[in-house]
């Protein structure tokens, strides 16, 4: 009986709620959040690979290309230890919280393609001014929810979770140039999925704050649908509120992936990843999605366009893409012949 009431509910909500068909491309071309050459020129590249046009054949779905935010050239120094380029992270990623928050309004889904992910601070900080409800599902092998004391790295790609959450804002030093954004996004409406390189200061804020993280090995254990389906259902038990995707490139494994810069092997195959979206997709309140850390400056031609076909195909499942086959637009009816059998 518990399992019909369940089987129940999860057809109502999905009734009550249709995926938006209208969405809102923006390009990110940053890559000082990190130190390699080559995730900027992604959103370049996946345009020339044909995802507009792609998109596009999904069945009704209105795609509106927002083109690449202005994003800084130069900087000035600042007394923050262990955090590269903070001036450039910092004016970048606000012009993408405007942007991001823009596109919402409009009443379109906020596509956002980087970039490193660093840029996950403006996407959630330009949903949160929007719906202040939101919950973040954070698709990545590496947690990100270092600050500048625990990294090891000084790269911000690794920081953007710690710099959201309202949890751990005492935990930063007053970081200069980024007073437009102040931490409001609480870690409770936080869930991580494909973990599996995670810092030890890193495990401690996940169990601190007890936040549902499925990684590698409790997928292979349940499988990606009971996982997401825990994830959904521990941070939103009635299933009404919009869902933000912040999907990092290196989720997957790296013989699936491998252009980017943080490949770890033994990570999500790309049918788990098609499935992990079609499910979020199903809840009808995807209203964000961040594709990032795609680097087709990496690997050679076959590893560039195997690491681009699999962040299309992850996005079009997203979006509405069906495995099953999408009908042809304004066509209704399949001719019919009849045959008649010589007598």
């Amino acid at each position: 009986m518990n399992l019909v009431r369940v089987f129940l509910r999860n057809m109502s909500q999905q009734a009550k709620y249709q995926p938006l068909k209208r969405v809102g491309l923006i390009g990110v071309p940053f890559e000082k959040g990190q130190k390699k050459y080559g995730v900027s020129v992604a959103p370049a590249a996946l345009r020339s690979a044909g995802l507009i046009e792609r998109l596009k054949e999904i069945d009704g779905l209105d795609v509106k290309d927002y083109g690449d935010i202005e994003v800084p050239s130069s900087e000035r120094p600042v007394d923050v230890d262990n955090m590269a380029h903070l001036p450039l992270v910092s004016a970048c990623n606000k012009n993408l919280s405007d942007k991001v928050a823009q596109v919402l309004k409009d009443g379109r889904v906020a596509v956002t393609i980087g970039g490193d992910h660093s840029i996950g601070v403006g996407t959630v900080d330009g949903h949160y001014k929007v719906n202040e409800n939101m919950i973040l599902i954070w698709v990545d092998a590496h947690a990100d929810i270092n600050t500048n004391k625990t990294s090891e790295s000084g790269s911000v790609h690794g920081m953007p979770v710690a710099l959201l959450v309202k949890e751990l804002s005492d935990y930063w030093p007053y970081l200069p140039t980024m007073d437009w954004q102040v931490p409001k996004f609480s870690i409770k409406n936080l869930g991580y999925i494909g973990l599996r390189s995670v810092d030890k200061y890193e495990r401690l804020a996940i169990e601190k704050y007890d936040v549902p993280a499925f990684a590698m090995e409790d997928i292979e254990d349940y499988g990606i649908h009971k996982s997401i389906e825990h994830v959904l259902q521990r941070l939103d038990p009635e299933g009404n509120k919009p869902i933000h995707v912040s999907f990092d490139i290196d989720s997957l494994d790296s013989l699936e992936a491998p252009s980017t810069g943080t490949p770890v092997r033994g990570g999500l195959t790309l049918r788990e990843a098609i499935k992990l979206m079609e499910i979020i997709h199903a809840t009808g309140r995807l209203r964000a999605f961040d594709l990032v850390e795609i680097n087709p400056a990496l690997g050679n031609d076959s590893d560039r366009k195997r690491t681009i076909e699999a962040g299309m195909s992850v996005m079009m499942a997203a979006l509405g893409f069906s495995r099953r086959g999408m009908t042809p637009r304004g066509v209704s009816d399949l001719p019919v012949q009849t045959y008649h059998k010589d007598k």
